[in-house]
């Protein structure tokens, strides 16, 4: 058990502690932003097709399956913000009644690239003779509990703006989404590869 609590610990404060993965905040903050509470189910659908993704990757670079440069993911991650971030432009209505929105497809294929930037930081923890499945599973658990207190903050932003101050809930996507745009495409020019 406290091998379970010691990776789950790391993978929560990754996303919410002292070493802020900003750029995988602002990624959970991307996707969100476009829901409000009565939406829960579709939000749940899409945080979850994130961590699939993000799985998926995470396991296979841990098990050597997959090789890739650090440079490119590094700067892949904040592209899939400044894409999410675009994608909200469009969103006029909210009404989301297609079954699998793009939004869906969009979470689990950039988690995927998310995956293999979580997965350096995994396996420079990992010991030689760890068991690298429970490390794994521990440390998933831990950053899908981090990104839903990321969902639960950006709801409770956007009931307080939407709901109490009653800002236009159009207005509120597109500043948010904006901001998220513009703090991404910094980062994406400040690590575009040599």
């Amino acid at each position: 058990m406290d091998q379970f609590l010691t990776y789950f610990e790391v993978g929560f404060k990754h996303i919410v502690g002292r070493n802020l993965g900003v750029d995988h905040i602002l990624f959970i903050v991307a996707l969100a932003v476009r829901y409000q509470f009565t939406d829960w189910k579709k939000l749940l659908i899409l945080v979850t097709a994130f961590t699939i993704g993000h799985s998926i990757t995470l396991a296979l670079s841990v098990f050597n399956v997959v090789n890739y440069s650090i440079a490119w993911i590094e700067f892949l991650i904040p592209v899939t913000i400044v894409i999410t971030a675009i994608s909200n432009w469009f969103v006029k209505k909210f009404t989301f009644k297609a079954r699998f929105p793009l939004i869906y497809f969009f979470a689990l294929f950039f988690g995927l690239i998310h995956g293999l930037g979580f997965s350096n930081y995994l396996k420079s923890m990992l010991g030689k003779d760890s068991s690298v499945i429970w490390e794994l599973f521990s440390f998933n658990v831990g950053l899908e509990a981090g990104q839903l207190v990321i969902v639960l903050a950006i709801l409770i932003i956007s009931f307080i703006f939407v709901n109490l101050l009653k800002c236009s809930r159009r207005e509120f996507l597109l500043y948010v989404s904006g901001g998220a745009f513009a703090v991404a495409l910094l980062m994406a020019l400040e690590r575009v590869p040599q």
